[in-house]
């Protein structure tokens, strides 16, 4: 299976995210929302906004690689340009001073994948 690499490979980043809110918290000694501390609230955003995209972006890619007859390389370009996609966000989103650049390409390679995920998901299941 192609999908559990990503998740695992999601997941690591997804737990560095996590590491740098818990850092920015005891840091500035802020334990429930953002203090109003610039940093702590980029790294809030950047660890929730990869929350609220990859778990459903790899539910739907798990639901192709599902439906396949066999492997399909076309899951490693989703995977690797979700893996791309979500670490130039969370890049982009944590910096002081934000690349926009870098979190649009990221959300561009987030929202493709989800696409690609869903409109192929929805053809596997009809034909």
């Amino acid at each position: 299976m192609t999908t559990p690499i990503y998740a695992a490979l999601l997941c690591m980043v997804f737990i560095y995210l996590a590491m740098r809110v818990i850092k920015f918290r005891r840091e500035y000694k802020v334990a429930l929302g953002d203090g109003d501390e610039k940093l702590l609230k980029k790294a809030i955003r950047a660890h929730s906004n990869f929350a609220e995209y990859v778990p459903f972006t790899l539910l739907l890619m798990l639901m192709v690689e599902l439906q396949l007859d066999q492997q399909s390389q076309y899951l490693h370009v989703l995977g690797i340009a979700l893996f791309a996609g979500r670490l130039l966000h969370a890049y982009a989103v944590s910096q002081p001073s934000e690349p926009l650049k870098f979190r649009v390409y990221g959300m561009l390679l987030t929202f493709s994948v989800l696409i690609a995920s869903a409109l192929w998901a929805l053809y596997l299941g009809i034909f």
